[in-house]
C-alpha cells in the first residue's frame, strides 16, 4: 500500500482508516441494503447448486459450498475492483490540473453525504434510487437470466461480474471515495475493502435462507445510523484535510 494514500493525511495511516471505513461501509450495507437486493439472486443461485447434487451425496460441504458461491462474488469483487481503479484514476487525472486539488475533497464530501443519509434515512433511500433506474436493472437481468441455472465454476464468476453493474446508491458512495483516493492502486484497495464487507451477509443470505437473513438484517439495522455517521465524519474530516 506504499504510496497508494500518500496525499492522504497522515498517509498511510490515513488510507488504513480509508479502508477500514469502506470495509465497515461494506459490512453494514451487506447486511441491510444488499440482502434485500440481492438476495433474491444469491438464494437463487444456491437453490441452482445444491438441485444439481444427488440427495444421496448431499452433504454439509456441498451445503456450505453452494452458500459462499465463491465463483459469484470473485466476479462482483472484479467488477468492484475495476470500476474502483478507473474511478481512483479519473481522480488522479483531475487533481493533475492546476488548480483542481479541491476536487478530491469533493468525492470524499460527496460520499460522506451519502453515508450520513444513510445513517439517517436507512437503506430505503438507497433501494428507491435504485428503483428509477429499474431499466438498466431488467436488462442486466434478461442477460444473466440463463446463468442462473447452473451458476457454477465460470458461468457463476461471469454472472457475478455482471449483476456487479446492478444500480446502487451503496456502490456510487463507494466509487466517490474511490475516486477521491488518490489513483489506481488507492481506488482499487478502497473498493476491494468494500465489496469485502459485503459477503458475510450475502454468504448468511445464502446458507440459512430469508428468516436468518431478516435476522441479520435487523441486527446490523440497529448499529447501521452510528456505524454510517462514524464512516461518514471519517471521510468529510479527510475531505476538511485536503482543503484546509
Amino acid at each position: 500500500m506504499h504510496n497508494a494514500f500518500a496525499f492522504l493525511p497522515h498517509g498511510d495511516v490515513g488510507g488504513f482508516a480509508l479502508l477500514a471505513a469502506m470495509l465497515l461501509a461494506g459490512l453494514v450495507g451487506g447486511g441491510t441494503h444488499c440482502i434485500a437486493m440481492c438476495g433474491p439472486f444469491v438464494l437463487a443461485q444456491t437453490t441452482a447448486r445444491l438441485e444439481s447434487v444427488p440427495a444421496s451425496q448431499m452433504s454439509e460441504f456441498h451445503r456450505l459450498a453452494g452458500a459462499a458461491l465463491v465463483p459469484y462474488h470473485l466476479g462482483r469483487a472484479t467488477t468492484y475492483i475495476t470500476l474502483g481503479a478507473m474511478a481512483g484514476a479519473v481522480g488522479q487525472t483531475i487533481r493533475s490540473f492546476p488548480g483542481l486539488d479541491w476536487v478530491a475533497a469533493g468525492w470524499l464530501f460527496f460520499a460522506a453525504a451519502m453515508f450520513l443519509a444513510y445513517a439517517v434515512f436507512g437503506s430505503g433511500l438507497f433501494r428507491a434510487a435504485a428503483a428509477r433506474e429499474s431499466r438498466w436493472g431488467r436488462l442486466l437481468g434478461d442477460l444473466a437470466r440463463p446463468m442462473f441455472a447452473r451458476p457454477t465454476g465460470i458461468r457463476g464468476y461471469a454472472l457475478g461480474m455482471m449483476l456487479g453493474f446492478l444500480p446502487c446508491g451503496l456502490l456510487y458512495a463507494a466509487l466517490a471515495v474511490a475516486a477521491g483516493s488518490g489513483g489506481t492502486a488507492g481506488g482499487a484497495a478502497a473498493m476491494a475493502a468494500f465489496v469485502a464487507g459485503t459477503v458475510p451477509g450475502l454468504v448468511v443470505t445464502g446458507f440459512a435462507g430469508h428468516l436468518a437473513a431478516g435476522r441479520w438484517r435487523r441486527l446490523t439495522t440497529v448499529a447501521a445510523p452510528v456505524l454510517m455517521s462514524v464512516n461518514a465524519f471519517m471521510l468529510a474530516w479527510f475531505a476538511w484535510r485536503l482543503v484546509a
